[in-house]
């Protein structure tokens, strides 16, 4: 069974980030009807638009998905508007006693509150109720524990777990107590609470021991990586975006593309080769969700340092959403978190064959449909024109042709916009990484060199 509670006292008083978001949204409708560019206005125009309330259907049909997606059926919904939150339940006397009611009637093994219970309201509701009773971040985590694959993903959801459980563990004072024997032990001694706690504490810092430990293997990893200065480009967004579905359209990956959420939760990295034939590293990650926790962000650091080193971040975003504008502010707050909100970034409009033909799209997105392939030809020439790591750069060069393998390896990662065959040279145009050409540069023509009439220097 499922609680949603919305506390009215906020609803002109939305937070900036949604402000922003609903403001962003207007003023892109109205650039798009008139046909005009207002970047530069646009902090002076959404300043003008009223706020306007959060949808808390989109936030229900949210939540509700995510508990689908932990494989929970639903029995029944209960929603409860008022205007601050019950210090005790949350939910206050009554709406309590209709959620036991409802639980005896339906038969519901679990309720599941849409909003983060603290320790002592989970305490009092776990009370009178007769079943298991979880919150909004308890939810996610059980999804993030069915998901994690690797070692790494599952000591970042173990930790996230313990750090939530810590300040709610409950005991019953002496009852609970635990007598020392010898001199110096008179008295209660330690508590069942307190030893819990300890342990909790202990594994912990083992816990951080060891992901410190795989965050040296990644350093080591991406120095040997950066040894060869191929660039990273990782793919961010809301949760069930797309972000899989376009990473495997991009690099022919069978990564596991899901409709449930956090289907993705371990880091997968692709190489992708670009119309100027430079390759580069794609990384698909977690995605990101609307009231993100903060220790989930914490705990995850690892995976998303992927994101922190990549030279240009994909933005994917559903266009079909209907809540499009909110989604990319949820993301662009956790990219400020993580302190890469100023990288280049790329907006992705995914799943346009969801969208009527004619749509206008947002100015300066993407529009592609990782299901179908439309747009991404568009997608991976804009990739190759933003990133700077490695530039294209043009060269000629004079390659003896016994020298085949020079030859072969600027045809595999270079454009030949010019090839000339003179006796046992070969003269050759190439448009490539600069990291490439730099590599055969003893063969290149440094001057100006005409060749049966035909300049190739």
């Amino acid at each position: 069974m499922l609680v949603a509670v919305e506390f009215t006292s906020g609803k002109h008083r939305l937070s900036t980030v949604a402000q922003q978001a609903r403001s962003a949204a207007a003023v892109t409708e109205r650039a798009a009807s008139a046909g005009i560019d207002v970047d530069t206005d646009v902090a002076a125009l959404a300043a003008k638009i009223p706020p306007v309330d959060v949808d808390f259907d989109a936030s229900l049909a949210e939540f509700q998905e995510l508990a689908r997606s932990a494989g929970a059926t639903i029995a029944a919904v209960l929603i409860q508007r008022r205007d601050k939150p019950d210090a005790a339940t949350l939910v206050g006397g009554g709406k309590l006693d209709e959620i036991i009611a409802t639980v005896a009637s339906t038969g519901a093994s679990l309720v599941l509150f849409d909003h983060d219970l603290t320790p002592s309201q989970a305490r009092n509701v776990e009370a009178r109720l007769p079943c298991t009773v979880i919150d909004r971040t308890q939810l996610i985590l059980d999804i993030f524990a069915r998901h994690a694959r690797t070692r790494e993903g599952q000591l970042q959801v173990e930790l996230a777990q313990l750090e939530y459980q810590l300040p709610r563990l409950a005991g019953k004072g002496k009852s609970m107590s635990q007598l020392g024997g010898g001199i110096g032990t008179r008295g209660p001694g330690e508590t069942k609470l307190e030893t819990d706690k300890r342990r909790i504490n202990v594994r912990l810092d083992r816990i951080r021991q060891q992901l410190e430990a795989v965050r040296r293997i990644r350093r080591q990893q991406r120095g040997r990586r950066e040894a060869v200065p191929v660039p990273t480009v990782a793919l961010v967004g809301y949760t069930n975006a797309g972000k899989s579905t376009v990473f495997n359209a991009l690099t022919g990956a069978e990564v596991l593309a899901s409709e449930r959420m956090f289907a993705t939760l371990d880091p997968k990295l692709r190489q992708l080769t670009l119309p100027s034939r430079r390759k580069v590293l794609l990384s698909d990650t977690v995605g990101f969700l609307r009231n993100l926790p903060h220790a989930l962000v914490t705990s995850f650091r690892a995976t998303l340092e992927e994101v922190e080193r990549a030279e240009l971040l994909l933005h994917v975003r559903d266009a079909a959403s209907p809540t499009l504008v909110e989604q990319k502010a949820q993301v662009e707050a956790v990219l400020a978190e993580l302190d890469v909100a100023k990288k280049p970034t790329l907006q992705v409009l995914n799943k346009i064959d969801l969208l009527p033909a004619g749509t206008v799209f947002e100015i300066g997105a993407i529009p592609v449909s990782g299901l179908t392939g439309a747009g991404l030809e568009e997608l991976l020439h804009a990739i190759d024109a933003a990133l700077t790591v490695d530039p294209l750069a043009e060269a000629r060069f004079r390659i003896p042709q016994a020298e085949g393998r020079v030859l072969s390896a600027l045809e595999r990662g270079a454009t030949l916009t010019r090839q000339h065959f003179d006796g046992n040279l070969v003269y050759v145009t190439a448009v490539g990484p600069a990291s490439l050409l730099d590599r055969y540069r003893r063969y290149q023509l440094r001057g100006e060199e005409v060749v049966d009439g035909v300049q190739v220097g």
